[in-house]
């Protein structure tokens, strides 16, 4: 019987490595399925929740971009779907009132910029710290 074994990875450590019924995530391209026995393939991951549904229910993790690999498996009838994520978190872990701080600060960032009419580097950093913020309190809600 052919099995899906995902790895959700940070550049510090494993978020989350098991066996799994299906990985859910987004490209730029679209939304798309990873099922045992899947195709290989590369592509980038977009800011989202990936979704990694196992026999115990589904695990959601807010990934802030990277890239995705389908391939073989260790094992034979394995395949194997990695996620390369430079931040990644449990949807679980989500600080809310840190995320609603965060994104406060970078607001404040880009508004005074823009009553400066400035683009500055700190400005483009808030955005970038706003996107992050915005999904962390979406995939809390």
């Amino acid at each position: 019987m052919a099995t899906l074994k995902v790895e959700i990875v940070t550049p510090e450590a494993p978020l989350w490595v098991g066996q799994a019924t299906e990985l859910v995530a987004r490209s730029s391209e679209g939304w798309f399925t990873v099922l045992p026995e899947h195709m290989d393939m590369v592509g980038d991951v977009v800011s989202s929740v990936v979704r990694v549904g196992t026999a115990e229910g589904e695990i959601a993790i807010a990934v802030h971009g990277g890239f995705f690999q389908v391939g073989p498996g260790e094992v034979d009838d394995e395949t194997l779907a990695t996620v390369l994520a430079g931040i990644a978190e449990r949807v679980d872990d989500i600080d809310v009132a840190r995320a609603q701080a965060a994104k406060a600060a970078a607001e404040a960032e880009i508004a005074t910029d823009m009553r400066n009419d400035q683009e500055s580097t700190e400005s483009t950093l808030a955005r970038a710290a706003l996107e992050r913020a915005e999904l962390r309190l979406s995939a809390r809600a």
